[in-house]
């Protein structure tokens, strides 16, 4: 073999063992970028949440000097606020409302998901059309008529008023149907095989083989009913039956020139949502990878 021979082997040779070598660095910098990447996201919806909860240990003139950190830790500020306002009411509306909401439509989304899943029926794909329509209106352009109906059913300043319109999804069962429809049907074979009825099938094996996606339906209806602002305030005007949100406006405007105090109130506010958020992660990724939506 002549040296100029060896020279192209061994060029040849060092080119391609130095492709792993650079596809490890390629992927080494691709992830450092994106892990980069998801820290300024990050910081981008932690920082006000943070300044929210600084704000609400502060004096009232630290709040408005800039000062991130507070210079004396003010606890005074939560007492303050949970007292300038009946917020444990507030509160037991709130949950009572949302608890409620959320089994009906658990309840409600898995019997339509059922049918339009695993049942058979003359006119099913219109009927599940219909079913969906909601979705493509928006939520503003229902409030009139729901006023409306609230108002002749005499529903007005009552906890029906809250509960009534919301009892049903049609969110909830396009995604409890799209579940179902990836369970497996040796299982509802096998459950008639043994004598089970199609409510035993759904109850006892469909939805606790979907409970992912169960789970991640009763979060979303519950924050969503928590942290509904605009019906409860055109629906109820006596203060006995405020929920969290509209109590917390109301406070807001009375107490607007006491910074921290409000911000101790929306700490309060919000404090019960992002506990919800932290354990229900894993619910919502299980959800998406079970049901087949994409993010």
């Amino acid at each position: 073999m002549t040296a100029s021979d060896k020279s192209a082997s061994d060029k040849y040779r060092e080119r391609h063992q130095s492709k792993p070598y650079s596809r490890r660095r390629a992927a080494a910098r691709a992830a450092w970028l994106q892990g980069s990447l998801s820290l300024l996201v990050s910081l981008f919806f932690v920082l006000p949440l943070l300044f929210m909860l600084l704000g609400a240990f502060k004096q009232q003139r630290e709040v408005f000097l800039g000062s991130f950190i507070p210079e004396q830790w003010v606890w005074g500020n939560f007492l303050e606020a949970w007292n300038g306002a009946p917020f444990g009411r507030y509160f037991f509306n709130s949950l009572l409302v949302s608890i409620i909401v959320t089994v009906s439509v658990v309840l409600t989304s898995s019997l339509a998901a059922f049918a339009f899943s695993r049942m058979q029926f003359f006119g099913k794909g219109l009927l599940f059309i219909l079913a969906l329509g909601p979705l493509m209106i928006p939520g503003d352009v229902l409030l009139i008529p729901n006023f409306i109906t609230i108002r002749q059913f005499g529903w007005q300043n009552s906890y029906p008023a809250l509960i009534v319109p919301f009892l049903a999804s049609a969110f909830g069962i396009f995604l409890l149907r799209q579940a179902f429809l990836k369970t497996s049907q040796e299982l509802e074979d096998a459950s008639r095989i043994d004598g089970a009825t199609p409510l035993q099938f759904l109850f006892r094996i469909l939805m606790p083989v979907n409970a992912p996606a169960l789970s991640a339906l009763s979060v979303l209806t519950f924050l969503g009913i928590w942290n509904a602002l605009v019906w409860p305030y055109i629906a109820i005007s006596k203060d006995e039956f405020r929920t969290v949100q509209v109590g917390l406006a109301s406070f807001t405007n009375l107490e607007g020139s006491n910074v921290p105090v409000v911000l101790a109130a929306t700490t309060l506010v919000i404090l019960p949502v992002m506990v919800v958020y932290i354990f229900a992660q894993k619910w919502f990724i299980d959800s998406a990878a079970s049901s087949g939506l994409k993010g």
